[in-house]
């Protein structure tokens, strides 16, 4: 076993997410659960080798040493009962094949496959005493454009161990849209003395009444009349810290944008800010004076 390749037991390479790896395990850990191939010696040997890969490869700790180390040089740190201590057996099988497929094949019943001979009942029955971490918690966390662009801090109450919990969270300024946010042991308690789980802050940003945000560029929208889209203007357009003004251009199109450079969202995690985008949008009169008429029709004569 010592020389076999973990990943290409479970066939997944080893770039491979832990949701691939997990499928892959779930996919032929049914294949070859010796229950479902009764008194064939070469499936019970494939299944162990089975949840051995994944007993190493679904632990981000072991994982790591299995590819620092290789193969050869893993075995040689870690033992048999070091490979699945912390391998949750009940999560697996209840996972797997249910609740009541668990305690049969747990316990052996109507000639079931008992986990804890196959694997080692030292270790099988470590793991209900052994450290675990506490569940993670997923909050969804709403804020404003200018939070998002600026940062600063803001209070949340979420639950936690069976109680409201206020916290206040630091938001990193140009934060984009699914960051999420890791407070270290700010999740449920462990089990067994194991240490707390983590709390994870889904970021998410409300709808603005004035910007668009495309990346860290923001657009906002200005209407002008046609004379000033033809004669050139000036006009005063919103950032997120204040108003500016910008001179428009005779002979502008309608839906031009003009860059603002240096005015967009900050960028996350570095230096320099976005730009922001003023698209003009040249209006349309929908009523017209008879004198407003007249000259309009001048203006169709004399071709403009």
């Amino acid at each position: 076993m010592t020389t076999k390749d973990y990943y290409s037991i479970l066939g997944v390479n080893k770039n491979a997410s832990d949701e691939e790896i997990k499928r892959a395990y779930r996919k032929l850990a049914m294949k070859y659960h010796p229950d479902r191939n009764p008194n064939r010696k070469e499936a019970e040997e494939r299944f162990k080798e089975i949840n051995e890969a994944y007993a190493v490869l679904s632990d981000s700790e072991k994982r790591k040493q299995y590819d620092t180390f290789g193969a050869e040089g893993f075995h040689q740190r870690f033992t048999q009962e070091d490979i699945f201590r912390g391998f949750d057996f009940e999560e697996i099988l209840s996972g797997l094949f249910g609740g009541r497929a668990k305690r049969e094949f747990r316990f052996g019943g109507r000639g079931g496959f008992d986990f804890a001979d196959f694997f080692g009942r030292t270790a099988y029955q470590d793991v209900g005493r052994m450290p675990r971490k506490g569940e993670d918690i997923l909050y969804d966390l709403s804020i404003s454009l200018e939070e998002a662009a600026f940062g600063g801090e803001k209070k949340i109450s979420y639950r936690r161990n069976g109680k409201m919990e206020d916290l206040s969270v630091k938001i990193p300024r140009g934060i984009p849209p699914g960051k999420k946010l890791r407070l270290a042991g700010k999740g449920m308690e462990g089990k067994n003395g194991g240490p707390p789980g983590d709390l994870y802050l889904q970021v998410s940003i409300k709808e603005h009444p004035i910007f668009i945000r495309e990346g860290d560029d923001l657009i906002v929208d200005k209407e002008i009349r046609f004379s000033e889209a033809a004669l050139g203007t000036t006009v005063e357009v919103p950032t997120v810290e204040g108003k500016k003004v910008v001179k428009i251009p005779p002979g502008t199109q309608s839906h031009t944008k003009l860059r603002l450079r240096g005015l967009g969202i900050p960028h996350f995690q570095g230096e320099g800010r976005g730009d922001e985008y003023v698209r003009v949008i040249v209006k349309v009169p929908k009523k017209l004076t008879e004198k407003g008429r007249k000259l309009i029709e001048e203006m169709a004569r004399e071709g403009i």
